[in-house]
């Protein structure tokens, strides 16, 4: 007999330089949204370098799933922060979002100054509905991979009820799903075993750097001098920064992004409505159907769906004008820089805080169980959204009290259900899928 062929070293630790040009290039291929940005991470961090494996890559996305902000930019700033410290979490989760800023101030430059050009239009008018679909896509992803069991059922379809008939406000939602997870933790543990959706798998890359087995490493390990110093730093800087804004549409921005960070809970398709609800109702920086060409711009660009902000802010400060009719270019891109600087800042300190005591609770139903419940809420919360920008897309002109008025778009409909198919039952490419509606609208638009 053939002995059994011995399995590979472990890995030797990546230079700081070597995880920098990583996270870069991460920076610049993470489309997908969260799932496909997670899964771009998993393939290489867990299957292909082994700087981390399974178990310990799923224990610390289960922490993110449950922080209000972008979940894979989260992840991206924790293992960064496992690898290199507090400064590689930091470069981890700026070069995360950085490219995806520029490329979409970039985008949203062009849409403001030629949008109203026919070809522009018909290009959004393809993707849009393809926007739809990957909405529903991305509910029907989650609760397949976190709805195992009946239980888990009945809380999505609970939060789904809260949401849509009751407007429950999301955060409640999260608070008691993580308080029925706890609870159903202890009454029916196999229930919740889980582990928030992304539950662990028995596949088997090699030794991983960071493994199952390793001992917290001594920068992991709790302590109050670092939390008191990060909590204080981070204030300074968002204080320092706010003082810096003499424009009141800019400090506006600085104060509302910084609760959008600290409301909203289930990444960026929880967090649309309440940026909706400010920038087109409360503010009126941009109007509700720059909104949905904002959200359409944000899919077809990398980095976390959340930087649909980086829209929000540069349309809001072009509209408003903020540094005179001449310098509308440097006054969106100022927006840009201010909504995204708001709206990451907590997720650095949500980590970089909380991960510590994370890493010690590896293995412990009774932390894990809250997260599962809490994922199976998301699914309902999810699948919300979608219905909310499938009436936007397919009722254009309805009204909440006439909501299926204006006329029915058919054309935008079959799009959104073509594209989903391709998505569910061919397994095509999000972005592929993007382009292929891009294309059919300006057709369209043409003919």
């Amino acid at each position: 007999m053939n002995a059994a062929p011995a399995p590979p070293p472990r890995p030797a630790h990546p230079s700081f330089r070597e995880a920098f040009w990583y996270w870069l290039k991460l920076g610049f291929i993470s489309f997908g949204g969260p799932a496909g940005q997670i899964a771009i991470m998993h393939q290489e961090l867990v299957e292909k370098r082994r700087w981390i494996s399974e178990h310990r890559f799923l224990h610390a996305l289960n922490y993110c799933m449950v922080l209000p902000g972008p979940e894979a930019q989260q992840l991206a700033i924790y293992i960064g922060w496992l690898l290199h410290r507090t400064w590689g979490g930091i470069v981890a989760g700026t070069l995360f979002v950085l490219p995806s800023l520029f490329i979409l101030a970039a985008l949203t430059y062009i849409y403001l100054a030629f949008g109203d050009v026919s070809f522009v239009q018909g290009i959004f008018n393809g993707i849009k509905p393809a926007v739809v679909a990957i909405v529903v896509f991305a509910a029907w992803r989650i609760g397949s991979r976190a709805l195992k069991n009946r239980v888990l059922w009945a809380m999505a379809a609970a939060s789904f009820v809260a949401i849509f008939v009751f407007r429950v406000p999301f955060p409640y939602i999260v608070v008691g799903a993580g308080l029925l997870g706890a609870l159903g933790g202890k009454l029916a543990p196999d229930k919740f075993r889980v582990g928030g959706g992304h539950g662990a798998s028995d596949k088997n890359y090699g030794p991983a750097l960071i493994d199952d087995d390793t001992p917290p490493l001594p920068h992991a390990r709790f302590r109050w001098a670092y939390l008191i110093t990060l909590v204080a730093a981070a204030a300074i800087l968002w204080g320092v920064t706010m003082a810096v804004l003499d424009d009141p549409v800019l400090r506006t921005m600085g104060e509302f992004f910084t609760k959008a960070a600290f409301v909203t809970f289930g990444g960026a398709y929880a967090v649309l409505p309440y940026v909706y609800q400010g920038g087109v109702d409360t503010y009126g920086w941009l109007t509700g159907t720059q909104m949905i060409d904002g959200l359409a711009l944000g899919e077809t660009t990398p980095g976390p769906l959340i930087m649909v902000v980086a829209f929000v802010g540069f349309v809001g400060a072009w509209t408003k004008e903020i540094f005179g009719p001449d310098a509308l270019l440097l006054a969106g891109f100022v927006g840009a820089s201010v909504a995204t600087f708001f709206t990451f800042l907590p997720s650095f300190v949500f980590i970089l805080a909380g991960a510590p005591l994370v890493e010690s609770t590896h293995g412990k139903l009774r932390f894990t169980a809250p997260l599962t419940a809490i994922t199976a809420a998301v699914v309902g919360v999810v699948l919300n959204l979608a219905l909310f920008f499938g009436w936007h897309v397919i009722f254009p002109r309805a009204t909440e009290a006439a909501p299926f008025s204006g006329g029915f778009e058919w054309f935008s409909a079959l799009i959104s259900i073509a594209a989903f198919i391709a998505l569910w039952k061919y397994k095509q490419d999000v972005m592929k899928v993007i382009g292929a509606c891009a294309a059919i609208g300006l057709v369209q638009a043409l003919v």
